[in-house]
């Protein structure tokens, strides 16, 4: 069927012994804006003989997204009346489309599952769970790790206005909390000190201990777990949505990396943001235990004061540090990868927060282990 609009259509047996399949030949320019023919036409030659349908585009010129409207209505139709289709015949980018545009998500119940299963049942299926999610673990690493060395070569994609939107999400609105915890962990920690202190008359060294325990160890610890309750579910849940509302699918059909537009902002974020809250939750640590120590313990303020600055080296501030900076890594290393592997409904949304959350603090688990056993050893 050509036509003044420069698109060329035609419908056709396949040959003499092929009477039960179809032949669709496609030509010429298929824009939107060219007056393409609705898809009825097609429809018309899909009688009850048709048991399959073949596409030929090798004459197109151009296309867009009007092309792939009218074979995306052809291909459902066929789909409905059993009517078998080769795509081969269609520019390879448009096959791509195509299957994304019709791939039917996997789609779970809420509340329906399969029922009660027993402790051998759980345990495998937990295993093989492990197992399935170690590969995924290190294929996100790897496209974290390519997008890192994209931005240190300035060709990472992403808007600098996203990033201080996350530094901000992370820092100054999570003080509060911080602050906090952080107060009662101090108290806590120097009145449990005090308790064993107080039997060798050393109470003075409450502040060595206050002070190295928050700044060193404590205070990350602390800043970490909190961060990934507060902000680890959050992107989770964000990049969760993000999946359920098919954004991100809309990014990489638009050819923007998702890791670097969504996952890149928050690390640098969480990465930048926690190590000074870990400092800061290590100076509110030390005003908790300065309380302690000058009303229940008749030390002096500047007693105090001075005993802390004799305890405290520039190695009890880089450790806190760099533990900072790991803990923040791996709160947005796990949010971001549940929020990624998230499913299609609201449930799966709350299951990928959920799931963020453990992940983040068995990760801190794990990193603070083997750092305080690595610093041990190194003296430091």
């Amino acid at each position: 069927m050509p036509n003044d609009a420069q698109w060329q259509l035609d419908i056709r047996p396949a040959g003499p012994a092929n009477e039960d399949s179809l032949e669709i030949i496609l030509g010429g320019r298929w824009c939107i804006d060219a007056s393409l023919p609705a898809s009825g036409v097609v429809f018309e030659a899909l009688d009850d003989r048709i048991r399959r349908v073949r596409f030929d585009a090798a004459g197109l010129t151009d296309w867009d997204s009007g092309l792939l409207t009218f074979l995306g209505s052809v291909l459902k139709t066929c789909a409905q009346r059993d009517i078998a289709t080769d795509t081969s015949g269609l520019p390879p980018g448009a096959q791509r489309l195509l299957a994304m545009a019709l791939a039917i998500p996997e789609h779970n119940v809420a509340g329906r599952d399969k029922g009660p299963q027993d402790m051998f049942a759980q345990v495998g299926t937990a295993t093989i769970e492990f197992f399935r999610d170690g590969p995924q673990m290190l294929h996100f690493l790897g496209e974290i790790t390519q997008s890192m060395l994209r931005l240190f070569t300035g060709r990472a994609r992403f808007r600098p206005r996203d990033l201080w939107l996350e530094i901000e999400e992370v820092g100054p609105r999570a003080l509060p909390i911080v602050s906090v915890i952080s107060f009662l962990v101090g108290l806590i920690l120097a009145y449990l000190g005090a308790d064993q202190l107080r039997l060798v008359g050393a109470q003075v060294f409450i502040a060595d201990l206050v002070a190295i325990g928050m700044v060193r160890e404590i205070g990350a610890l602390m800043t970490g777990i909190i961060i990934a309750g507060r902000t680890g579910a959050a992107f989770a849940a964000q990049l969760g949505t993000m999946q359920v509302n098919e954004e991100i699918d809309a990014y990489k059909t638009l050819g923007i990396p998702p890791v670097d537009f969504l996952v890149l902002p928050r690390m640098l974020a969480l990465m930048l943001m926690v190590p000074l809250l870990t400092l800061y939750s290590g100076f509110i640590g030390m005003l908790a235990g300065l309380l302690v120590s000058v009303t229940i313990f008749d030390i002096g303020v500047f007693e105090y004061y001075t005993e802390t600055l004799r305890a405290l080296e520039l190695k009890h501030f880089l450790v806190g540090l760099s533990k900072g900076t790991v803990y923040g890594a791996m709160i947005a290393f796990a949010g971001c990868l549940r929020g990624m592997q998230c499913g299609r409904s609201a449930e799966a949304v709350g299951r990928a927060a959920t799931s963020a959350v453990v992940t983040a603090i068995l990760l801190i688990t794990i990193a603070a282990s083997i750092m305080t056993i690595v610093y041990y050893q190194l003296d430091i």
